[in-house]
């Protein structure tokens, strides 16, 4: 994939950033299907930095990779900030990194509620150390690409702030 130039600068501050500071980071995806990881691993030097990347789009790999609970999914469904945060927790702490950044979404064009339109995406950030960021983001219905990329820049924003 070509990815906007706005995308590999965020990519460059934390490949630049994170490896300075001897930190890596973990994704947990969903509707970017891996595009997080994609951006960072598209950056010179990125292996110091990314230490690996969960891509679950169904609710059993979410609960077999990153260990969502059964009862969340169906309580909230996959796409909440509920799930969002067991997500993060989850590649965090199944994995080495420092930092994790997880993303679950309606990128459509179709699987959209009155609920859950498309556009909605829930992402969150998390530090080892316990440092929290959750965003609830309603884009619209303004296109898959445009939904998927602007979940991947907003989830790049998050990983940059928990690294200030």
């Amino acid at each position: 994939m070509h990815f906007p130039n706005e995308i590999l600068a965020l990519a460059q501050k934390i490949v630049t950033d994170f490896t300075a500071k001897g930190w890596m980071v973990a994704t947990a995806e969903s509707c970017t299907g891996g595009l997080i990881a994609g951006a960072l691993t598209e950056i010179p030097g990125s292996s110091a930095v990314v230490d690996r990347g969960f891509v679950t789009y169904t609710n059993t790999a979410k609960m077999e990779m990153l260990g969502v609970q059964e009862q969340t999914l169906a309580q909230f469904g996959a796409v909440s900030k509920e799930t969002a945060l067991q997500m993060v927790h989850g590649a965090l702490f199944r994995s080495r990194a420092d930092f994790a950044v997880a993303v679950t979404g309606v990128a459509g064009p179709g699987g959209g509620s009155a609920e859950k339109p498309v556009g909605l995406v829930h992402l969150a950030a998390k530090s080892r150390s316990g440092a929290l960021i959750h965003h609830e983001m309603r884009y619209g219905d303004i296109g898959r690409d445009r939904v998927r990329i602007a979940t991947l820049k907003t989830a790049l924003e998050m990983l940059v702030a928990l690294g200030q």
